[in-house]
Formats: structure tokens, sequence, C-alpha cells
């Protein structure tokens, strides 16, 4: 008897202890996915670090290239850890999601095999590359005009239904910015939903939990309704909603939201707004459509305006989409602006930020590379989450000539956009900066002089004043300038006839509190210098010895 209650006791006690383990292990594994950060919830945390999200690729429905290792090792190698990936249904027959029958028909019942493999490869090898994917569940090119003939759901090539019990017509040759096609509109009370739609959504749903029976195991995806909607609301907030309760039924964390078509329109656009006071629904911003049709400061007043009021709600803005190349009516300008609205993006305080494919955008060709390059040494110089955009800092600027994102008095990141010259008011900013500049179009740093002094640049400033600072030569450049810390003050090491070790400040300098002791002889010593918030530096010394 006595031994069966100490097995029962013994029992208890391992299942108590594997369910701490197993709680344990559950809280660290939603520690790591990418999530706001903690201490600015403005941009993203993965792996319980800071990330700054920064991108460009061929294409957009990335899981389905051929290449698709070599190409995520082009982008990580290049700088880039941020991908877009559209749940595509435009490519050939034999790459739809579905299952194509010997027919030439579609089974809306059952699956590819290979364009869900590929979609669990590239989430896998984006994990292990740490890129951030971020999903478009739904993309309206694919299912109007030309590729409406071909989709699965069109109902002449699926076995499922009929066009008699769904409504779809046979065609649908307006753009789908029109928001004609029914296939949207499957939610009940929707302007264009009907009945008979339900046995539509039935399968959108299990389209979309297959999606997620792959993506929701990885903790390096983002997840958006729609690219650039001007459906009603209501279909995205289905769609959101699905995946939040697919995503608690497995007890892991995600972040939804969706991207609307009108939020270039800034202050007027219509659907955008609803961003702004819908945290619950709209975790994060994508305000992609920002950048089309509008250019140079026009560009950045219309983004700072959109990104100050999703902030009431304080949340990541992102920008899985920069257009700049092509010279498309719709307003994509050409490469040269999708530069500059990649750089006005990251100064003006956005969480992502990636180019848009070819032809509509740089993709990953050399001026997207070379951004990439640049704003990585920015990164190591200026963390972008620690500053905000300060363009009454400057004077004598001429429109879209340079932007400013500056933590006052400590660190100031100032973009040219083509060469020029502004003043940087650090008159409330003493001391001495050191200041790097970056080739925008090289993604290189550049040597503060060349021999016999052409045009040098000074590698220190002192503040105080406002300053003159003038770009290098033409082009895009980022000047980096970082607060010098001041020299420590010396301190003498002492060690007691016990082996325990203090330090001692010498010459009057207020200097740390004596350390606890270790062992003696050999002591090695490492001073960082911190800025407190009236602006005074502290130092701080830690005294590290080891045996002989």
């Amino acid at each position: 008897m006595e031994l069966m209650k100490h097995s029962v006791c013994t029992l208890v006690g391992l299942g108590c202890a594997a369910a701490v383990l197993c709680g344990a292990a559950s809280a660290a594994s939603t520690a790591n996915r990418l999530q706001p950060y903690s201490s600015n919830p403005r941009y993203w945390q993965y792996k319980g670090k800071p990330v700054l999200l920064l991108g460009g690729s061929k294409t957009d429905h990335l899981f389905l290239l051929p290449d698709l290792r070599e190409h995520l090792d082009e982008i990580a190698a290049g700088g880039g850890n941020y991908v877009r990936c559209t749940m595509s249904q435009r490519e050939e027959k034999e790459l739809k999601p579905h299952q194509l029958l010997p027919d030439g028909t579609f089974d809306l019942g059952e699956w590819n095999e290979d364009y869900w493999t590929r979609f669990a490869n590239c989430l896998q090898w984006c994990d292990e590359r740490d890129i951030i994917m971020q999903i478009e569940v739904w993309d309206r090119f694919d299912y109007s005009q030309q590729r409406w003939a071909t989709s699965p759901w069109n109902p002449r090539v699926n076995v499922n239904y009929t066009a008699e019990q769904t409504g779809f017509a046979a065609e649908y040759p307006q753009h789908p910015s029109r928001d004609l096609q029914p296939f949207f509109h499957s939610i009940p009370g929707m302007p264009r939903y009907s009945e008979k739609l339900d046995v539509v959504r039935k399968y959108q749903e299990a389209f979309v939990a297959k999606m997620l029976s792959y993506s929701l195991d990885h903790g390096n995806v983002l997840y958006c309704m729609n690219n650039e909607t001007s459906t009603p609301p209501a279909w995205g907030q289905y769609w959101i909603d699905f995946i939040k309760a697919k995503a608690a039924e497995r007890d892991v964390l995600v972040y939804a939201t969706d991207m609307f078509d009108d939020a270039f329109e800034g202050e007027k656009a219509e659907h955008t707004k609803l961003l702004f006071e819908d945290p619950e629904h709209y975790m994060f911003a994508d305000l992609s459509q920002v950048n089309s049709r509008n250019f140079d400061e026009a560009h950045w007043t219309t983004l700072c305006w959109l990104i100050a009021h999703v902030n009431k709600h304080p949340r990541p803005c992102n920008h899985t989409k920069i257009y700049g190349s092509g010279y498309y009516a719709f307003g994509t300008g050409g490469p040269e602006d999708g530069v500059e609205r990649f750089w006005r993006n990251l100064l003006g305080g956005s969480a992502s930020v990636r180019f848009h494919r070819p032809d509509a955008g740089n993709g990953l060709n050399d001026y997207a590379k070379a951004s990439l390059k640049a704003a990585r040494i920015l990164e190591g110089l200026i963390k972008l989450w620690d500053v905000e955009p300060h363009l009454e800092l400057l004077s004598d600027r001429e429109p879209n000539e340079a932007y400013l994102a500056a933590r006052p008095g400590q660190s100031y990141a100032l973009y040219f956009t083509n060469g020029g010259s502004v003043g940087l008011d650090l008159s409330k900013a003493p001391g001495t900066f050191e200041v790097t500049w970056i080739s925008v179009s090289m993604g290189l740093p550049t040597d503060s002089s060349a021999a016999g002094g052409y045009r040098r640049m000074s590698k220190t400033l002192e503040g105080g004043v406002v300053v003159k600072l003038s770009a290098p030569y033409k082009g895009g450049w980022v000047a980096a300038l970082v607060k010098k810390c001041p020299p420590p003050a010396a301190a003498a090491c002492t060690v007691s006839t016990g082996g325990s070790m203090a330090l001692a400040p010498t010459d009057n300098a207020s200097g740390p509190a004596p350390h606890p002791a270790h062992s003696p002889p050999a002591a090695t010593t490492t001073t960082t210098c911190s800025s407190s918030p009236n602006g005074t530096w502290s130092w701080f010394a830690w005294v590290s010895t080891r045996r002989t």
C-alpha cells in the first residue's frame, strides 16, 4: 500500500514538473516569436531583440520560385531580412493550390502537394535565415480579368460547384479595384453577399486553414489579408478573426492586418483610417500604398500624417511594397523614386521597408542592394527605434532636399536625396559628434578625405551651435552623427591581502563605488558610457580578475 502511495505521488510530481517545463517552454517559444518591441511598440522584436525589417526580391509569390533557396541567400547576404509572400493563384495550372485533374479541371476538395511543399520549404528556409515573411492571403488581381479564366475558383474549371449554384459570372473584365467580384463578398452582411456564396466560403476557409497548418509552426510570419484592397473591411476582418482563432487553438502568437488601397490619399482616405482606431483587428499597419502616386515632399508629409495617426495606438508600420520603377501611369515613378521612398519611410518611423518587385519596383537590383547595405551601416551606428523625425532642426533646406531622424543631443541621421547642404541645429547639444558619411548609391561609408585634401569631410564636429552639413558628392547620402563619449576618468585598482579588489577613482573624478571582490592577480577593465536623461554622462567600469 505504501509503495502504491509512493508511486502515485511520484507520478503526480512528475506530471506537475512536466507541466511546469511545458509552460516554460511555451513562454520561451512565445517570447521568441515576432511581436512589437517591448521598449518601443512602433518597431518589431524577434527572438527577444529589436529588429529592423529590410527587404527586396525579384517576385512577390516567393515560394514558387525554382531557385528559392539561392534567392533567399542573396537577400540575406545583401542585408535583407524581410520578404513578401502572396499566396498566389495566378501561375500556370500546375502551380495552383488545388489538385489538377486529368481533364484540366480542378478539385477544390483536394490539394496540389507541390504547391504546399514549396510553401513549407519557404517557411523553413526563411526561418533558418531569420527572414521575416509577410503573407498576403488574397490578391484581388488573381480573380479578375484574364486570370479568372484559369482560376480553380471559376466554376467552369472546377468540379465542385456550378455558375448557377454560386452566381459567379463567366468573366470579370473590369479592373479589380471596382470590387465587382462576388468572391470577396462571401461573408454574410456584405453588399454582394448571397447565400449561394456559402459553398464558396467553405472552400475559402479550407484554403486558409491549409495555409495555417504550415505557417503557425513558425514564429517569423506576419499575416496581411489582402493586397491593396478596396473591398468593404468586413471581408478582411473576417479572415483576421479566422486566423486569430486558429492561432488561439494552437496557443501561438500571431499579428495580422489588412492593406487598404487608398493609403496614398492620406487625410482623404476612407478605408485606411480604419487602422487608426481598431488595433484589435489591425495589429500592425501596412501602409504600402502610400508609396504610389506620392512623390518627394508630398510623400513625406502623407507618410508622417499616417504614422502619427496609427500611433494613437502605437504599432509597427510596415511597407511590404515600395514602388519606384517602370514609370507606370498609377504613379510608380522611376528607380530613383523608389530609393527616395525607401529612405523617407526609414527615417519617418517605419518598422519595415521593402522594395516592390520589378518592374514596378527595384526588387533586388543594384539600387536596392546598395540601399539595403547603406541602411545596415546606418543601423550599426544609430538604432532607428531610438530616433524620431525632427525636420524642425533643419534650416536652409529646399523641398525634398534632406530629411532628419534624431534623438536630440545624442544621434542624428540626415538623408540627402541628391547632394545638397543644410543647417542642423545643435545649439542645445554641446559636445563632440562623430560623423560618418554613407553613400546610398553604393552602400558604402566614404573616407573622410582624399590625398591632397580634395573634398575633405570632417570626422567630427562640435555641437552647441547650428552647423552646416553638405553632402560630399551628387546622389543620395546619409550622414550619421553620434555624440562622442568623453574620455573616462583614470581609476586605480587596489588588491587587499585577502585577495579582494576595489576601484578607487583618482584625480577627484567621480567614479564607481567599490566593486565586489574577485580572485587576483590579473585584472581586465572594460569601460562603457551612457547618457542620463538630463544629458550628463555616467561611467561604469567592470573589473574581472583571474588566477595565474
